[in-house]
């Protein structure tokens, strides 16, 4: 089939990528490559990708690429899934023989509820979908397919068996080269990554069980499956050869670092190319590991550190003690490895006092930069489970406002939502409103002017991100 994957148009500086975990509008403007699009286009001959918001493309710009398509792929989420619907039934109003799919965790965990969302959804897939995708492509009928639902000639919704997860990743056929053909490299950036970058995977799952990161329980699974270093290598290769202008490489396994052998061995031989890379990483790498990592290219590690408070972080699942955390930040800082530090507020046993206690935790910490997320309960995940069972939430269960900004759904006893959410802007300021903190930023500033202009530019964008949270509340 003529097939066409497509990350659909959304709000204005929407995020629909994240590696796909968490999706919305940032405090910064980032933008994370489609690569759970790309993946399976790679397996389709003859395919196009399209990732809209990246490219600040509207239906007006997209609309003539759907006219002779036979088969259209749309990337969804929860927080885009009403967006996704439009755009489904614009792209069947201009092209009603064209077959129209769905993939992304949201349809993976809410099957029925979805298709029933509209006509215009032939089919979704459950769980992982790259050779359930090919099967489409190649025109197998819709009913010998694993891994799908679909809606039958009678308009009756039909679950066919499950897919068995893929084991060798090796089968795989590389993203970047449809990076090449189909996105402007350009156009992705992350406030803590250096531009410009390609990110992509070396393994699926996350042995973590971490009650609401989204992917590990819904699509990836707790099994980290990994390509081969030689595999990864020569894709490495290809990608320094094919952008020359190439900053930085992220891996974007959920927890690159959850197998200290396979990342030490693959640092190495990333030494050897001289390339500089980033990844996801647990903190509790072991400081020989970190020296291997370093010494191999590393620059950067994306940290979850959650919470300050212990309880929370065992209420949560993370698997992680702050002391243990506290011995690998001081090892990354005495390394020079630079970290970007993620903390979520409004987790289960958040209190006014916690909130407190993780502000100076990350105070402390000290990350080059961090994020501050709401708790955000996917569908499919424990914590959402947890908040249904419970009535934590507070008025939905809509993650996003219409401007498609996070906003605060749990809401406890004893600690409101409303307290959640202006705590965010207060974590914000106190972090990074220090004298330390702002001579650390200069500095940087005043050694490079691109660093220079950019920090400027997303300065800007976070006061205004300020400004429209304080309208909101």
């Amino acid at each position: 089939m003529r097939s066409l994957f497509l990350q659909g148009p959304s709000f204005d500086g929407y995020d629909g990528g994240a590696g796909a975990r968490y999706q919305m509008k940032r405090e910064v403007k980032s933008f994370w490559y489609p690569t759970w699009l790309a993946q399976p286009a790679a397996l389709v001959e003859g395919s196009k990708l399209i990732d809209a918001p990246a490219h600040d493309l509207s239906w007006d710009d997209i609309a003539h690429e759907v006219d002779d398509k036979d088969l259209v792929v749309l990337h969804t989420s929860t927080p885009s899934f009403r967006q996704d619907i439009r755009t489904a039934e614009l792209i069947k109003a201009r092209n009603p023989k064209a077959l129209i799919g769905m993939i992304g965790a949201k349809v993976a965990v809410e099957t029925q509820k979805s298709l029933e969302a509209s006509t215009a959804i032939d089919f979704v897939c459950r769980n992982e979908f790259d050779f359930t995708i090919k099967d489409v492509a190649d025109g197998i009928p819709l009913a010998d397919i694993a891994g799908i639902s679909f809606r039958n000639a009678a308009g009756e919704i039909v679950n066919n068996p499950d897919r068995p997860v893929i084991m060798d990743m090796d089968t795989l056929p590389w993203v970047t080269p449809i990076y090449k053909r189909d996105l402007d490299h350009t156009k992705y950036f992350g406030g803590y990554l250096l531009h410009p970058y390609i990110s992509f995977y070396t393994g699926r799952g996350c042995k973590s069980r971490c009650t609401f990161c989204l992917w590990p329980q819904t699509v990836g699974g707790h099994n980290y499956r990994t390509r081969s270093i030689e595999n990864v290598v020569e894709e490495v290769k290809y990608t320094i050869k094919t952008w020359p202008d190439l900053k930085e490489i992220f891996f974007d396994d959920d927890t690159l670092t959850d197998n200290a052998p396979r990342v030490e061995a693959l640092a190495r031989e990333l030494g050897k190319l001289g390339v500089t890379w980033s990844c996801n990483a647990k903190a509790n790498v072991p400081r020989k590991t970190l020296e291997i990592m370093k010494a191999g290219g590393l620059r950067l590690l994306l940290v979850g550190y959650e919470s300050g408070n212990q309880q929370i972080l065992i209420n949560i699942k993370k698997g992680l003690r702050t002391e243990v955390a506290r011995q690998f930040t001081k090892d990354c800082h005495d390394l020079g490895i630079v970290i970007h530090g993620t903390f979520i507020l409004g987790l289960p046993g958040e209190t006014a006092e916690t909130i407190e206690e993780t502000i100076n935790y990350a105070k402390e910490l000290n990350p080059h930069t961090i994020q501050v997320s709401l708790a955000a309960p996917y569908p499919g995940t424990f914590l959402y489970k947890q908040a249904t069972e419970n009535g934590w939430f507070d008025n939905s269960t809509d993650l996003l406002n219409d401007d498609g900004e996070q906003i605060a759904q749990l809401s406890y006893p004893h600690l409101p939502a409303a307290q959640i959410f202006d705590a965010v802007e207060d974590f914000y300021r106190r972090y990074y409103f220090r004298f330390s903190k702002i001579k650390d930023i200069v500095w940087e500033m005043l050694r490079d002017w691109n660093m220079m202009k950019r920090r400027l530019r997303e300065g800007v964008e976070f006061f205004e991100f300020l400004r429209h949270r304080k309208e909101a509340a």
